[in-house]
């Protein structure tokens, strides 16, 4: 469900599926189901890359690991929360995510939750990704747990929707998933909530005969997603909006990977035209 307060009302809730996959069992997956396989080419796929690329420069931001290319994903994922002081030797991470659904990936969000090696959960990550397919991840540490819950609002920094400004503010509610997946993340600027995203859901097994019904049941999943966020977008568009070119503000896009060409070209020099066209002094 996704719900815009401000400053004009706009809501939408539709039925999708995810993926809680544990990074250590990717491989056994892959051996096992017909229909998902790790690294290759199937109706659902995983591929490391598309995911946490911590071997990539950040944009706007300093390097927090050495170079990691080659490192499976949930060595990055170790990596990073070894970099912020979490040590996750022999523990778990649960990845709730879209996989490539015939080839073609798009993931908003994706979420990390993280146990050590006694069980204990202590720390989640929010990946998120926009329609350009910059990525940036948010790291909710064990500070901001308390009762299965990890609790942070944190300045977004980060072009997600022309219809919101890059420098509000994420408030990440996150269950840890059990039997049911339940999840939040609002936008606030200042005090006012202008936003609200939730996903909910009970865990159902991961086989291939189930996969081959949500096949039926939500066709084509990835590009059904970012086809209703272009679709949502017009509306908003309609509805008189006001939205925001990603080039205005690209100093107050931090931290994040793959930067679109906007964040990276250089200006262009002024063209002939408007230099033979400028006063003279």
């Amino acid at each position: 469900m996704h719900a815009r307060f401000a400053p004009k009302a706009h809501r939408f809730a539709y039925r999708i599926f995810m993926f809680a996959l544990d990074l250590d069992e990717l491989d056994a997956l892959h051996g096992k189901l017909r229909l998902f396989s790790r690294q290759r080419a199937n109706l659902y796929s995983f591929r490391d890359s598309d995911f946490l690329p911590t071997f990539e420069p950040r944009h706007n931001g300093p390097a927090l690991l050495p170079a990691a290319a080659g490192l499976s994903l949930k060595e990055r994922v170790m990596a990073h929360l070894g970099a912020n002081g979490i040590d996750l030797t022999g523990g778990r991470v649960l990845l709730v995510t879209l996989p490539r659904v015939l080839g073609y990936l798009f993931n908003p969000v994706s979420f990390y939750f993280c146990q050590d090696r006694t069980g204990a959960p202590v720390a989640a990550l929010a990946e998120v990704t926009n329609t350009f397919k910059e990525m940036k991840p948010y790291l909710l540490g064990p500070e901001t747990r308390r009762d299965g819950v990890f609790s942070l609002r944190v300045p977004k920094y980060f072009y997600v929707s022309p219809f919101s400004e890059v420098d509000v503010a994420f408030d990440f509610t996150l269950r840890v998933p059990g039997d049911q997946l339940s999840v939040k993340i609002d936008d606030h600027l200042g005090p006012t909530r202008t936003l609200t995203s939730t996903l909910a859901g009970p865990r159902r097994p991961l086989t291939d005969a189930r996969l081959a019904w949500f096949t039926l049941k939500y066709p084509l999943l990835t590009l059904r997603i970012i086809g209703l966020i272009h679709w949502h977008a017009f509306r908003l568009w309609l509805k008189n909006v006001p939205w925001f070119a990603k080039s205005a503000r690209g100093a107050d896009q931090r931290e994040l990977y793959r930067p679109y060409h906007s964040l990276t070209d250089p200006p262009a020099p002024p063209s002939a035209t408007s230099l033979a066209s400028s006063p003279k002094t």
